[in-house]
């Protein structure tokens, strides 16, 4: 999934091109659960490395077609750029990792929680890291975003784990992403190119021990291996090239669809409980994204005013 810290940048309006890219982005990963749970008997790092290995000739593609080869030969030349992506590219990978392990063991209403206190996390990760200043707001939403964790870490015996690493591996994905001096699109061809040797290596291992999904245990498998590519390319390709057409006011705003949809396909498609507790965390989670929203539209909308001010003395 994305947040509003992997956008290209601030943005001065919204056009109804890149509303239409990004919608279709979140509610594809949205719907991403269905897929996950009809791959739930292969092993998650089985499936994991089938994404990585379809995503390079999609990836690919869509590069040639925009004419951007060239900035990944200049990053294959540059020590540092593939250090750095190899970086994010382990990143990601946990985070896939554990999304199709979760999603598999039924534990879906776990992602969605860890994607709605991925933006509360982005933020202290700023404060702490990049010494940026939270306001009042801020503050608070992040205070109640650590309570809903600590009264689900009560009920549970222990940290949710699952929500956790799914926020902590993407916000420091997206913060590391950040840094990478190359476009979306090209990023992320980049980073599951340098992933796919590891993973063509565990598939051939898999196969010639009997262990593996494609080919041995029916065509079907076979199809849905193939469709990991798919799944996985296609919202990020999409949601790149919406993200460069919207402010980060809205983008941060959609950012919700996905873990919404996840959290009602979870509950009512999927079955998984969701008794009184978790459902007093996810209030305190929810004030704390309405608190955050909140904040975020009325520090985008003072923004565009002191432009508007700013513009008849230039």
């Amino acid at each position: 999934m994305a947040d509003a810290n992997s956008s290209s940048g601030p943005q001065t309006g919204d056009s109804p091109r890149g509303f239409a890219f990004a919608l279709t982005a979140y509610v594809l990963w949205g719907f991403l659960p269905f897929f996950m749970k009809a791959v739930a008997h292969i092993p998650a790092a089985e499936v994991v490395a089938h994404r990585i290995i379809w995503s390079v000739p999609l990836a690919g593609l869509v590069l040639v077609w925009l004419g951007r080869t060239a900035d990944i030969k200049a990053a294959l030349r540059s020590p540092r750029m593939l250090g750095m992506a190899t970086l994010t590219a382990v990143l990601i990978t946990i985070n896939w990792g554990i999304y199709v392990w979760a999603i598999g063991a039924g534990r879906a209403i776990e992602t969605a929680l860890g994607y709605y206190v991925n933006p509360l996390f982005s933020i202290f990760l700023g404060a702490v890291l990049l010494k940026e200043k939270l306001d009042r707001a801020q503050i608070v939403a992040i205070a109640l975003a650590a309570v809903a964790v600590a009264i689900l870490a009560f009920d549970a015996g222990g940290l949710p784990w699952v929500s956790l690493s799914l926020c902590v591996s993407w916000a420091f994905y997206a913060f590391c992403r950040k840094a990478l001096p190359i476009g979306p699109n090209q990023g992320f061809f980049l980073e599951v190119l340098i992933l796919s040797v590891p993973a063509i290596g565990y598939v051939i291992w898999l196969e010639s021990t009997g262990q593996g999904h494609f080919g041995d245990t029916g065509m079907a498998d076979v199809l849905w291996l193939l469709s990991c590519g798919i799944v996985t390319a296609v919202p990020l390709m999409v949601y790149a090239n919406g993200a460069k057409l919207l402010r980060l006011s809205t983008i941060g705003i959609m950012q919700y669809i996905a873990p919404t949809m996840i959290f009602i396909i979870a509950v009512f498609a999927f079955g998984e409980p969701f008794g009184t507790v978790k459902l007093i965390a996810f209030v305190f989670i929810w004030a704390a994204l309405f608190i955050y929203s909140g904040s975020m539209l009325r520090s985008a909308r003072n923004r565009r005013l002191a432009a508007a001010e700013v513009k008849p003395a230039e």
